[in-house]
C-alpha cells in the first residue's frame, strides 16, 4: 500500500524516462521557520539542499502571533530588524471587563514580524548554499529505491519531477505530503485564527505598548481568546483564535474579531492587513514522523503549542533536532536506523510539559463556552494576582504550571 498522498508509478510514468541524477540530496517542502532553519543547517554542513515553498513572496500570508521569550532571540540568532516590538508585561482582560496587569522592570520578550522572519531565515539558508524556489507546490511523492521522487507544480514549468535522497515535509499544519496517519488513534485538534494589523494614533497605541494583552472569557471569544500585541510604533496586531468544536455551532471569527476591535476602542482605525490561519496538532503527538525517506518537521508533526497558539520556537527547535540525525543518515548513504531516534529526541527537547499543554488547551478552550466556565476561569486567574510577570512568562512559554501553586492543581487535573 502506498503512503498517504503518495503518487503511483502509473501517475509518474509521463514524467519518467531514463533514470536521472538526483536534483538534490535533500528536498525541503515549506520555507517556514522549521524548513528554512533545517535547510540552513544542512547547507552549512555542505549538503546540497533545495528549499521550495508554495508562496511567491515569503512576506505574504504572515499570520502568526509571533510573541517569543527574549532568550529565543539569542538562541536562534534572530536579528533586530525582524523584531517589531519588545514587551515587558502582561495584561489579562476578562472574564467580563476585569483587567489584570503584570509588569517587569526589564523586557521579557519580543513580537516578531513573521514575514520578515521567514525572509531572513530563507536568506540565511541561501547564504550557505541552499537553493530556494518559490511558487512551487508539492502535490505527491513516491519512494524510488534509495531515493524519493516528488511531483511539484509551479507557474513557470508546470508539473515536474524532483529527485532527492531525502524528502522533508515542512509544509505546516496542512501536512501536504506526510498526511494524517494518526487521525484515528490521536485525532487532530484544530485552532482557527483571524488577525488584523491596525494603524493607530499614538494615544491609541500607548495603552497596548510594552505588553501582551489577552482577552479571556466566553463574552469575548467563545471557546477561544483574543489578543492585542504591539508592533512597530503606531501599529497593533489584533486577533482572535478558538478551537474548532464539531459538536456545536460557532459564530464567524471575523464577527468576533470585529466586536473585540470595537470594545477596545479601535473601531475607527485603518486596517493595513487582514489574514487568517489554522493551527493543528494531535494532543499526544504520537503520529509517525517518518515514512521511508519522507520525514515530517515542525507543525507537520504537531510541534505547535495549542495552549497559546504558538509554534515558531518549537518549529526552529525541531529543525535543530532533525539536522544532525539527517546528516548521519546521509553520511551512511543507505542507513536510516539513526532517524528512528527522531520522535523521542524531539519529545525530550520540547519536554513533558509541552505534551501536557495540549491536553490543557483542549480542556481550557473547548470548555470556555458559558458563564459557569467563566467563573472557573475567574477563580484560576484570581490566584495569579500575586504572581510576577516573569511567572506568567514561565507558565505560557515554558509550561511551568507549578508556578500557579497548589490552588490551581484541581483545575489542571480537571477536577473543577
Amino acid at each position: 500500500m502506498l503512503p498517504f498522498k503518495a503518487v503511483s508509478l502509473l501517475q509518474l510514468r509521463p514524467l519518467l524516462s531514463e533514470p536521472e541524477p538526483y536534483d538534490c540530496e535533500v528536498l525541503v517542502v515549506g520555507a517556514g521557520p522549521s524548513g528554512a532553519e533545517l535547510a540552513r543547517l544542512l547547507a552549512q554542513a555542505g549538503v546540497d539542499v533545495l528549499l521550495v515553498d508554495r508562496l511567491k513572496n515569503l512576506g505574504q500570508a504572515a499570520f502568526s502571533s509571533a510573541a517569543l521569550p527574549l532568550e529565543t532571540l539569542d538562541r536562534f540568532g534572530i536579528p533586530a530588524h525582524v523584531v517589531a516590538a519588545r514587551w515587558s508585561g502582561w495584561q489579562l482582560v476578562g472574564p467580563g471587563e476585569q483587567r489584570r496587569l503584570w509588569s517587569a522592570e526589564q523586557p521579557l520578550g519580543a513580537v516578531l514580524d513573521f514575514g520578515a522572519l521567514r525572509q531572513w531565515l530563507a536568506g540565511q539558508a541561501q547564504a550557505w548554499g541552499a537553493r530556494l524556489q518559490l511558487g512551487v507546490t508539492a502535490i505527491g511523492w513516491h519512494q524510488d529505491g534509495a531515493g524519493v521522487c516528488t511531483v511539484v507544480r509551479d507557474g513557470a514549468a508546470g508539473r515536474r519531477l524532483l529527485r532527492s535522497r531525502w524528502l522533508v515535509d515542512a509544509s505546516g499544519e496542512g501536512r501536504a505530503l506526510i498526511g494524517e496517519q494518526a487521525k484515528l488513534a490521536d485525532p487532530l485538534v484544530a485552532g482557527l485564527g483571524v488577525e488584523w494589523l491596525l494603524q493607530v494614533h499614538p494615544e491609541q497605541y500607548r495603552p497596548w505598548a510594552d505588553r501582551l494583552s489577552f482577552f479571556l472569557g466566553s463574552d469575548w471569544v467563545r471557546q477561544g481568546y483574543g489578543w492585542v500585541f504591539p508592533m512597530a510604533p503606531g501599529q497593533l496586531k489584533v486577533g482572535v483564535c478558538r478551537l474548532a468544536d464539531p459538536s456545536r455551532a460557532q459564530p464567524a471569527l471575523a464577527l468576533e474579531l470585529g466586536a473585540l476591535v470595537q470594545r477596545c476602542g479601535l473601531g475607527q482605525t485603518e486596517v493595513l492587513d487582514r489574514h487568517g490561519g489554522r493551527i493543528r496538532s494531535t494532543v499526544r503527538r504520537h503520529e509517525p514522523h517518518r515514512l521511508g525517506r519522507l520525514i515530517g518537521l515542525g507543525d507537520a508533526v504537531s510541534t505547535a503549542n495549542l495552549l497559546g497558539g504558538e509554534g515558531i520556537r518549537h518549529a526552529l527547535a525541531s529543525a535543530r533536532v532533525l539536522a544532525p540525525l539527517l546528516l548521519k543518515a546521509l553520511a551512511k548513504q543507505a542507513g536510516c536506523a539513526v532517524l528512528d531516534q527522531y520522535p523521542s529526541l524531539l519529545r525530550r527537547e520540547l519536554g513533558w510539559r509541552w505534551s501536557l499543554s495540549g491536553r490543557l488547551a483542549r480542556r481550557t478552550w473547548l470548555g470556555l463556552a458559558d458563564a459557569r466556565a467563566d467563573a472557573r476561569l475567574e477563580r484560576l486567574l484570581a490566584g495569579l494576582q500575586t504572581r510576577r510577570a516573569e511567572d506568567l512568562s514561565a507558565l505560557l512559554f515554558e509550561y511551568r504550571f507549578e508556578r500557579y501553586g497548589l490552588k490551581a492543581l484541581p483545575y489542571l487535573l480537571g477536577w473543577r
